[in-house]
């Protein structure tokens, strides 16, 4: 399985792409071609045009949560594209969210979809692809892990949002479950250990996305802690993850630099 990342906050010295604070990444099994979240804007597409990369093989669109971030590029994509696509995502996804009273949720209406589109709603775990498992809603096993980000509005009331919409790409690989994953909000370490309770598996090849993990202190401390229990070895931080905890995780894990353009082979 071959993953592109299609946007990310961060571009390469040298490689013209475009780069904004969001996130997108293309997902080739070899049977489906699926994109997990789209950015924040058009600009994924132009980023795979440049890389030469044909979006009209896209088979499937797994939303990773529902703020703007991840979701913005899905009206662009769909759009441009003709092809039937599915679109997989926790129902809470579609939930008005906000965060220091600016609206992050996502931007169009679900009901003025494309023909093209079909949602897909499940807060429980599906195969969408052979080896390629959507984990659907995340056990909060490690709550130190999942801070409320912003509010939701749920039955005409914003609350805290912990954004249980927020889920993960586990994919079965030779050398064990490798997470494909968007910003985290559920905690990374409730993503691997769930992810592995489902398959059975316990090699963890490695991981790759953004994390929600900025400051050093107690959270940071324990996701280092629990990752190395957990045998994790290789680290692909990126978007929501900042250098101090890249920096911090370097210390202790082999971490990769990431980019808009950045390949890997799983």
């Amino acid at each position: 399985m071959k993953i592109t990342v299609l946007m990310d906050n961060y571009t390469y010295i040298d490689r013209y792409y475009l780069g904004e604070p969001a996130a997108a990444y293309l997902l080739e099994t070899g049977e489906k071609t699926i994109l997990l979240d789209t950015g924040y804007s058009a600009v994924t597409l132009e980023n795979a045009r440049r890389m030469g990369i044909d979006l009209s093989r896209v088979t499937d669109v797994v939303i990773s949560h529902g703020h703007n971030d991840h979701t913005g590029g899905l009206i662009p994509f769909l759009e441009a594209h003709s092809q039937k696509v599915k679109i997989h995502l926790h129902p809470d996804a579609l939930l008005k969210k906000r965060f220091d009273g600016l609206d992050v949720g996502i931007p169009f209406d679900p009901a003025a979809l494309p023909g093209n589109a079909k949602l897909c709603l499940s807060n429980v775990p599906k195969e969408i692809a052979k080896n390629v498992l959507f984990l659907g809603e995340i056990p909060r096993v490690n709550p130190l892990e999942a801070p409320a980000v912003g509010e939701t509005d749920r039955r005409g009331v914003f609350e805290p949002d912990y954004l249980l919409d927020d889920t993960a790409l586990a994919l079965r690989t030779a050398d064990g479950l490798f997470i494909l994953t968007g910003c985290s909000h559920a905690g990374i370490c409730n993503m691997v250990q769930y992810a592995s309770a489902l398959t059975g598996e316990r090699r963890i090849a490695g991981i790759l996305g953004g994390l929600h993990l900025f400051d050093p202190g107690p959270q940071v401390d324990f996701v280092i802690e629990r990752l190395a229990a957990l045998g994790v070895k290789k680290l692909y931080p990126c978007h929501c993850t900042s250098l101090a905890v890249k920096t911090l995780l370097a210390q202790h894990f082999d971490v990769a630099e990431v980019g808009v353009g950045f390949t890997l082979t799983v």
